[in-house]
Formats: structure tokens, sequence, C-alpha cells
């Protein structure tokens, strides 16, 4: 996969379902991630945490 490190990915969607493992896989290439959600604040909180935990930065 490319390094992404230093760069900042957006993630709309990304509570959940395509949308989480394209922001769990875009951390695990280095990037850093901003989570967007609509309905569902938990599962975002938890996709975040498992971000954190990688090491990268996270926003949600």
């Amino acid at each position: 996969m490319i390094d992404l490190t230093g760069k900042v990915a957006l993630v709309t969607g990304s509570s959940r379902g395509i949308g989480r493992a394209c922001a769990v896989r875009l951390a695990e290439a280095g990037a850093d991630v901003v989570i967007n959600y609509v309905t569902s604040s938990r599962e975002a909180e938890n996709v975040a945490e498992e971000i954190a935990a990688m090491g990268r930065r996270v926003a949600c």
C-alpha cells in the first residue's frame, strides 16, 4: 500500500461499513483521519479509538 504518512484523510460515512473500512485502512497506511458520520456517534467514537490506538491522529 502507498505510504500516506503526513497526509490527512477525510472519510465520510466512516462510522460503519465501507467508510469504516476505508478509514481504518488509510490509518494503517499512515494517514491521520477525520471521521464524518450522521447518526451513529458511538460507532464513530469506536472507530476513532481504534485509529488512535494505531498512533494516528483522529478527529470525529
